[in-house]
């Protein structure tokens, strides 16, 4: 499946599942995208990101408009983050660890991130769900491991 096809939306079984409204492209989150994403956020290594990082992490869950919002305005309410003139300082605990929280399987998979075809895709589990795929780089990039 193609970015494309993912920005498509999900159909309406995988609505009742995640909570998501038809907008939202989390055909590659198994959980709920809000909560998955807040906790994304929540275990970012770095104490500050730039809006644009935050958001970059934010989209691999969903590029909707209304489900990135609804997960920032949710790590806000509940003290995840703070956000003030483009910095995002990140009040969450902990991080992505590439060895026990990535999961590597192989099979026929488009990164989620960035489109590229993947013999072997990267799964991040998380409390709230499992994001992925993702190739090498990509999940590096999303949860915070890139320089």
């Amino acid at each position: 499946m193609s970015n494309d096809d993912a920005d498509a939306g999900v159909d309406a079984d995988a609505d009742a599942t995640t909570g998501a409204d038809a907008t939202t492209d989390a055909g590659g989150v198994d959980g709920d995208p809000v909560e998955v994403g807040v906790e994304l956020l929540a275990k970012a290594e770095d104490a500050e990101l730039s809006l644009a990082e935050a958001m970059d992490r934010v989209e691999a869950v969903s590029t909707a408009p209304t489900v990135v919002r609804e997960i920032l305005d949710t790590a806000e309410m509940r003290g995840v983050i703070d956000r003030e003139d483009g910095v995002v300082d990140v009040r969450g605990s902990g991080y992505v660890s590439q060895t026990s929280d990535v999961v590597r399987r192989d099979g026929d998979y488009d990164c989620r991130r960035c489109g590229t075809g993947l013999s072997t895709g990267h799964f991040v589990q998380l409390d709230a769900g499992e994001l992925g795929p993702f190739g090498s780089e990509c999940v590096r990039k999303v949860t915070g491991r890139a320089d």
